[in-house]
């Protein structure tokens, strides 16, 4: 009786009071991330990503980041090193302006999590759109390579034509793409892409027409500027896989994989009735140094 009695007070309290998990395996431990798969039927196309989430450069600390790197799988190449253990020397960027990126303090042989972080909070934008952009530019988080290094957010890049190597570099690609965001936000008209109706194509290859979308936003906007594809019914229809000649997949991608790693990415973090200063709306913010819509010019 005294065993049987132990065993239960040993099942009760392993209930109660459970030890710690077993240690996962490496590739258990790192696929775990992916806990949501996105739905082809809630891609909106001229609701990309809400101003609140778009403008959020608090949603992740550099060392948030880097716990992020270092649970994705990452398979390099060109004997590269995987994003979580990358470092590069980083130069001081000056003041660009009222309402414009905020100064960077270089460093020597910092982390790209802490860079990633950095220019985010630098200029306004939200790190996670930063990872992201990433990833479907160069598939960086999961199969970095030398030539993905140099270009890591697609700046300069065009479709059309060869990229611009005066802006290679991992330090170089983020800070321009988020230079260029707050470009986008501050100085938001005679662009291609601006809040209202617009027509948007689905392809480089004119010939594959292009059809209007009604963009909701300011962040909707700057993705279409920055990629200025909107993807086909062949790309919606294989939300993780290829469509057909005239499918485009960059701002397909950006919502995709935003919606696996980090949710919805229309979500607001507040109700709306709080208004334009908590919400972000277009870039503002209730910190006014930074951020906020400039000047006459």
């Amino acid at each position: 009786m005294r065993a049987l009695g132990a065993a239960v007070l040993a099942l009760v309290t392993a209930v109660l009071f459970p030890g710690p998990p077993a240690a996962a395996t490496p590739s258990t431990e790192r696929t775990a991330i992916e806990w949501r798969r996105a739905d082809a039927g809630d891609f909106r196309p001229g609701l990309l990503i809400s101003d609140d989430r778009f403008y959020d450069a608090s949603a992740m600390r550099a060392e948030e980041v880097q716990a992020f790197l270092e649970r994705r799988v990452c398979i390099p190449e060109d004997g590269v090193p995987c994003l979580e253990d990358f470092r590069s020397d980083t130069p001081d960027v000056p003041d660009q302006g009222f309402g414009h990126c905020a100064p960077y303090r270089g460093a020597e042989s910092e982390e790209a999590s802490r860079i990633v972080a950095k220019v985010a909070a630098a200029c306004g934008i939200n790190p996670q759109v930063l990872l992201v952009l990433l990833q479907k530019e160069q598939s960086l988080l999961t199969r970095p390579s030398a030539f993905g290094y140099e270009r890591a957010t697609g700046y300069a890049c065009p479709d059309t034509a060869a990229c611009d190597a005066r802006y290679f570099g991992f330090f170089n690609q983020v800070y321009r793409a988020a230079w260029q965001f707050r470009q986008y936000t501050l100085y938001p008209t005679d662009r291609a892409a601006e809040i209202g109706r617009v027509s948007i194509a689905y392809s480089p290859d004119a010939s594959c027409g292009a059809a209007p979308v009604d963009i909701r936003n300011q962040a909707t906007a700057n993705l279409y500027n920055y990629t200025p594809y909107q993807p086909n019914a062949a790309a919606l229809a294989r939300l993780y896989g290829s469509g057909d000649a005239c499918s485009s997949y960059g701002n397909r991608n950006f919502w995709r994989i935003f919606t696996d790693w980090f949710g919805d990415p229309a979500a607001v973090r507040f109700p709306e009735f709080l208004g334009r200063c908590v919400l972000s709306e277009a870039g503002s913010s209730c910190v006014e140094t930074y951020w906020v819509a400039p000047p006459p010019r």
